[in-house]
């Protein structure tokens, strides 16, 4: 059962992460950020991963610790659901059209966890939550799953729909990555013989 929880707290968030990386992408995420929140039902619904994100954090002072935070549970969580990563195939990649916005993002579920983050913005903030906070989402999240993660933003004008588009790209993926390889379900998928 590749199923993980993982709690994590701090002085600044308390944290608990719950994933199924063969769910059907079911999600229930309440961080206390609206905006954060929809972005992480879009990665778990288009990832096929059931996933689970409870946060209280100090949004009195803004949404960083939460956004981050969140990142690192929720790559602990994938890196435990993992295993020895043995049948997945590894790899995956995806274009994501979505309206004026298209994002190209390919990773490797490698454990060297590297990000090149290629997306710009086109408004500093998408009704109060800082645009910026999407990348470092994605380098928590690539850091703490050990995740080679490329991420590109090829052409967009809104804010909303390129940040949208890249949870999106990056979930299906992550979706290609995670599944089973028919042909080598009962095999680390490295000449190394982990990852």
């Amino acid at each position: 059962m590749r199923q993980a929880t993982i709690t994590r707290t701090t002085a600044e968030t308390e944290i608990t992460v719950s994933v199924n990386l063969d769910g059907t992408g079911r999600y229930d995420n309440k961080t206390g950020v609206g905006f954060f929140d929809h972005m992480l039902d879009q990665l778990a619904r288009h990832a096929l991963i059931d996933m689970e994100v409870r946060c209280t954090g100090d949004t009195h002072i803004d949404d960083h610790h939460t956004v981050e935070d969140v990142g690192i549970a929720l790559g602990q969580a994938l890196t435990q659901a993992m295993g020895d990563k043995r049948g997945i195939r590894r790899y995956g990649h995806c274009y994501l059209p979505m309206d004026d916005a298209l994002v190209r993002a390919a990773l490797d579920l490698s454990g060297r966890p590297w990000l090149a983050w290629e997306v710009p913005m086109t408004a500093p903030s998408i009704k109060g939550f800082d645009t910026e906070l999407v990348r470092e989402f994605f380098q928590a999240f690539a850091t703490h799953g050990g995740i080679t993660l490329h991420v590109d933003g090829l052409r967009g004008v809104n804010s909303h729909h390129i940040a949208e588009a890249s949870f999106k790209a990056v979930a299906r993926a992550l979706r290609d990555a995670l599944e089973t390889d028919p042909r080598k379900a009962d095999a680390i998928p490295s000449t190394k013989g982990s990852l």
